[in-house]
């Protein structure tokens, strides 16, 4: 294990599983959640590669921070593989991770080799209505009320209320979901979607020389699964739908969603 296991570099809480010597591939979360949300797919990519898990600031072990616009968190995570010493790295972001990673590239093209997107809509159209249980969460009066007294089973059934399978969280997951701040999260959803209202994400990355791999679930109900479909337009881009799978493919789809990302990570397609 490295120095830097398990611990805050730049306030941001990051894990490394995998040989030190072998590619950088780096992990981001989505909103909401951590980097326990790749669990399930880290044994197989940490076989071939040194994977970092990055928890973004207010989420899992990281500290808060004092904005939560899109390009700030980017700058954030450059910082940590600045200090690391990894360049170039494959970056794969799930959901809102995906325009983490898509804004780290804009501002740092040194440091990006290539992009995975896991269930990132490309832009606020493609937003579905979201699950019941998200909506009284956020919404006033009670949300406030009810974010304090989540119980495990609520947390649970708010990671699986955009899953398409059955899936079991796992703990260390639920663990870090409760930790994250009502106000923190409100915030951060607000400005993910300033930053995809701002210019599409399609758009952003047929701006980038970058190859990228779009991995999104053919039965997702937080984005419009059709939507994926907008990326054909991204040159050096590659489209992935998972048959019956939701918003969780490392969840949901363990096997095939690492499958797609080592293949990616060793071909860039």
């Amino acid at each position: 294990m490295g120095i830097y296991d398990g611990k805050h570099v730049h306030g941001m809480h990051v894990v490394h599983d995998g040989p030190r010597e072998a590619p950088p591939l780096v992990l981001i979360h989505g909103s909401g959640s951590s980097g326990s949300s790749w669990g399930p797919v880290v044994p197989a990519l940490a076989g071939r590669y040194h994977v970092v898990r990055i928890d973004l600031p207010g989420h899992g072990r990281s500290a808060p921070a004092p904005t939560y616009d899109v390009p700030a968190q980017a700058a954030g995570v450059a910082a940590v593989l600045d200090e690391l010493g990894l360049r170039p790295v494959v970056v794969a972001g799930h959901s809102s991770g995906g325009y983490i990673a898509t804004a780290l590239a804009e501002q740092r093209p040194d440091l990006v080799g290539s992009l995975a997107l896991i269930s990132s809509g490309p832009s606020p159209d493609a937003l579905l209505a979201q699950p019941v249980l998200l909506r009284v969460l956020l919404g006033p009066p009670l949300g406030p009320l009810l974010w304090r007294v989540r119980s495990d089973a609520m947390l649970r059934r708010g990671v699986t209320a955009v899953c398409n399978r059955p899936v079991d969280v796992p703990d260390d997951l639920v663990a870090d979901v409760r930790g994250i701040g009502c106000r923190t999260f409100r915030t951060v959803l607000r400005r993910n979607g300033a930053y995809i209202a701002e210019r599409s994400v399609p758009a952003r990355l047929t701006a980038l020389d970058v190859p990228v791999l779009v991995i999104f679930g053919a039965a997702d109900p937080r984005w419009d699964p059709a939507s994926a479909h907008r990326y054909d337009t991204v040159p050096n881009a590659r489209v992935e739908q998972l048959p019956g799978v939701g918003h969780f493919p490392m969840l949901e789809a363990p096997e095939a969603t690492g499958e797609l990302l080592l293949r990616f990570a060793a071909t860039g397609r």
